[in-house]
């Protein structure tokens, strides 16, 4: 059942992990760049939103250069991007932080996408999840690699609406792409 915190439209908001990084050495970590598996991940990524019709209206993307490189990559298998917000506050956020940006977004956005970084992403679907497919619960709290996504549903009149327990995680996905 998906959670009602009062009348609205069915929201979804897809959390997606940045693909795999890599590790240059003296390479700030803000900086760090995809890997060679990342660089195949971020489109897998792109066509699983795809194919789970879960393109955004909106996609907010942390600053690292490793997120929007994941970004570039997804939103490149989709004819048309949507907007997209860079923003310095889901580098390194706790849950808590990724929630206060979350709710900020339009009203008439219905689909959010989120992409960012763990430990916060996996903290943040745990904790809107008040329910869920167990499957995919406990998927996450095993572990959500890279290039992850959850997408959870709920319904609300805005995002700012969207509290702890309200949502349900209805997937995860994994993709990973083929080597060449």
């Amino acid at each position: 059942m998906i959670a009602r915190s009062g009348a609205g439209p069915l929201r979804r908001l897809a959390v997606l992990r940045h693909a795999k990084s890599a590790w240059p050495q003296g390479v700030a970590d803000h900086e760090r760049p995809l890997a060679p598996r990342g660089r195949r991940d971020g489109p897998a990524a792109g066509r699983a939103l795809a194919e789970a019709d879960c393109l955004p209206d909106l996609a907010l993307c942390s600053t690292a250069v490793r997120a929007r490189q994941t970004w570039d990559l997804a939103s490149a298998q989709w004819g048309t991007p949507p907007p997209v917000r860079f923003d310095d506050r889901l580098y390194a956020a706790d849950a808590a932080d990724l929630l206060d940006v979350v709710q900020g977004a339009p009203r008439e956005v219905e689909t959010l996408l989120l992409i960012g970084h763990n430990p916060g992403l996996e903290e943040l679907v745990l904790e809107l999840a008040g329910d869920g497919l167990d499957d995919a619960l406990d998927e996450v709290r095993t572990k959500f690699p890279t290039a992850a996504i959850a997408v959870l549903a709920w319904r609300g009149p805005s995002w700012q609406s969207l509290a702890p327990g309200t949502a349900l995680l209805t997937s995860v996905i994994v993709p990973r792409g083929k080597k060449s």
